[in-house]
């Protein structure tokens, strides 16, 4: 079994209707640890030791957030900043993450085909997380390509956020259970809820 964590950060959660509702699948599950980071840290003051070490007792990261001008929600950097230090995570005796996880659930406003070179976006939406994706690197550590919901805020009125939460149970479950097949994922530019790799239960 795999020891995961996931950070959640919505700053307008209340008014969310996809990631209110992942996040709420998220909290059920057992074995896992889940953060809702603007509810621990509202004024933003990181417990920088207890995040490390929390970071020391899993082996799988996993952020969950709504894109954000083409990043994160603003808290999430800044427990990057303060927590993802140097000799802790990177540079000189930084290896304490060496072989950990890292994963991100995100929601996007924006269709699957604006983050195209022909799109509105006019990048592709990797191009858009590679500053996580070499963190997680220069933290020796293994991006996994995210899980993604994109056209959001549609997604209430086509059907698509019970579907999509629910893979999200059966992606966090997998994880715990090692039947997440990494590297089936590693060959997906962005899976989504129709095409994760996940192995059966064992009967």
């Amino acid at each position: 079994m795999a020891k995961l964590i996931v950070y959640y950060a919505h700053p307008g959660q209340r008014h969310s209707h996809a990631n209110r509702e992942m996040s709420r699948v998220a909290r059920e599950i057992a074995s896992i640890t889940f953060v809702d980071l603007y509810a621990e840290y509202p004024r933003s003051d990181i417990d920088i030791d207890r995040e490390q070490q929390r970071l020391l007792d899993h082996e799988v990261i996993l952020f969950q957030f709504p894109l954000f001008w083409y990043s994160t929600p603003s808290l999430i950097k800044e427990w990057q900043d303060l927590v993802l230090e140097h000799g802790f995570a990177y540079g000189s005796g930084g290896d304490r993450l060496k072989g950990k996880r890292m994963m991100l659930a995100i929601s996007a406003a924006g269709p699957q085909d604006a983050y195209a070179k022909s799109g509105y976006q006019r990048f592709p939406l990797r191009t858009f997380l590679t500053p996580l994706e070499q963190t997680a690197i220069l933290c020796e550590m293994e991006f996994t390509p995210p899980y993604v919901l994109y056209a959001s805020l549609r997604a209430p009125g086509d059907g698509r956020v019970t579907p999509h939460a629910e893979a999200y149970r059966t992606l966090l479950e997998a994880v715990r259970d090692d039947r997440f097949d990494f590297a089936a994922a590693a060959a997906q530019d962005v899976p989504t809820f129709e095409t994760l790799p996940v192995r059966q239960k064992a009967l």
